[in-house]
């Protein structure tokens, strides 16, 4: 049990790309072959294939993936060219177009940065129209732009509150289990003070504070609260009016008065030892969880701030290369790639939710009736990075070549209401600092 908390965290971790998403802004301003196209070739012969090596598990699973894949034929051989995680996205930025591979894997809100600078091609002429049609489509959604697919994973993302059902119990305090039947925030506020009455320290909420705020798992952990309250990171390509509206300040007023409630959380295992009642994070968890909470566990939906409950969602996705002479093998590639016993077998390593419509349904865990359920519910009823309305849940992170601009103001804004700041000088901040890195780069425009 020791490793389990510390393996899994990881997994959210690297699904999330916390660190290499700075290193995207230098692309900025050089846009370039957003049309590009990779070559149909013959089908056959040798390609090469790029993967981040992540947890030893995950390596596992692709590893025998492109084993499986060069035995079960013939005409096509793939090359596996494992690079560290904390290097991988770097490695991709500072790569030439040419250099880069066939097939290549890449974090869900990179690629918008990297179909700009001319990285990537649409892969929709290259793969099945089976393996397009499998894809789920929230999965799809962080994958398309004009409508043309870049990217599809292997995996998803989803975020929820986990909790403690005997000190629920104990509080008296009734709770939600549909998405549907989310607590507002103020039923979630009235929830926090019944816990802290029936707790030592009063400290009842975990929100993986040891993450760190001022990083992606800022963004990613509590962009919902935004989209919840009607608000947006970016609307129409202008933050202004978005991320500092009324409804968004508001919202982050809330946020900043449930820090009372909060444990830091310094050592990750606040909720894993019976410290605090709720923990806010995603799916990457429930292994540690359950092993420590048993029948105890419970998996609710986020708060509703207004706009209906909203999740983030998204994780690392796999695309071809632009330069690719052999777009017909690269497809083959991928359609084996994504189909469902690899995708189990990937999901089965990380826990994380399967991004094919037919590996979900056998899922032990994401499956209807699952432990999970809320997750898969959660993804089924995608919003993309756009049309955030009441009826959808689970929202793309902006996709645009801008990204690491908005995500580094707003995680930034975010940790200084946190840490005490007024939020509506944070907020406007952060918008006018987004809106003028947009205006030098014109709009991130792909050509």
């Amino acid at each position: 049990m020791t490793n389990g908390p510390r393996r899994h965290r990881r997994t959210g971790l690297t699904a999330l790309a916390l660190l290499p998403l700075a290193a995207l802004a230098a692309c900025g301003g050089g846009g370039g072959a957003g049309d590009t196209a990779a070559e149909e070739g013959s089908g056959k012969g040798t390609i090469s294939v790029w993967a981040h090596q992540g947890q030893a598990s995950e390596t596992a699973a692709l590893q025998n993936a492109v084993k499986s894949f060069n035995s079960s034929q013939s005409d096509v051989k793939a090359e596996l060219k494992l690079i560290p995680e904390n290097d991988y996205t770097k490695t991709i930025t500072a790569t030439d177009p040419s250099e880069l591979p066939d097939v290549l894997e890449f974090d869900g809100p990179t690629m918008a940065s990297f179909v700009y600078n001319g990285k990537l091609a649409p892969l929709d002429d290259h793969v099945s129209s089976r393996t397009l049609g499998n894809a789920t489509d929230a999965v799809k959604a962080q994958g398309e732009i004009d409508g043309k697919h870049y990217g599809l994973g292997m995996f998803d993302s989803g975020l929820g509150l986990y909790a403690d059902t005997k000190k629920l119990d104990a509080a008296g305090v009734k709770y939600p289990e549909r998405v549907d039947d989310a607590w507002t925030a103020e039923e979630f506020g009235k929830a926090l003070e019944a816990l802290k009455a029936e707790d030592s320290d009063g400290k009842v909420l975990d929100i993986s504070e040891q993450y760190g705020l001022a990083t992606e798992w800022g963004t990613y952990g509590f962009s919902p609260i935004v989209w919840s309250a009607g608000g947006g990171l970016l609307k129409d390509g202008k933050a202004e009016g978005a991320l500092d509206s009324p409804k968004t300040v508001a919202a982050m007023k809330t946020f900043q008065s449930w820090k009372t409630y909060v444990d830091p959380n310094t050592d990750g295992n606040a909720f894993a030892k019976r410290k605090v009642a709720l923990s806010w994070v995603g799916h990457w968890m429930y292994p540690a969880y359950s092993e420590a909470l048993g029948d105890d566990l419970a998996v609710l939906p986020l708060p509703d701030f207004g706009n209906g409950p909203k999740t983030g969602q998204g994780s690392w996705a796999w695309g071809i290369g632009a330069d690719s002479k052999n777009g017909k093998a690269a497809g083959a590639f991928l359609d084996y790639l994504l189909n469902d016993t690899n995708v189990g077998a990937m999901t089965k390593a990380n826990g994380a939710v399967p991004a094919t419509r037919t590996a979900l349904a056998k899922s032990e865990l994401y499956k209807e009736g699952g432990p999970l359920q809320l997750f898969a519910d959660q993804l089924a009823r995608p919003c993309g990075d756009s049309e955030i309305n009441a009826s959808c849940v689970a929202v793309t992170r902006p996709v645009t070549a801008g990204y690491p601009t908005i995500t580094a103001k707003f995680n930034t804004a975010l940790n200084a209401v946190y840490g005490g700041a007024d939020p509506q000088e944070a907020l406007r901040k952060a918008a006018r600092a987004i809106d003028r890195d947009f205006t030098d780069n014109a709009g991130y425009e792909i050509p």
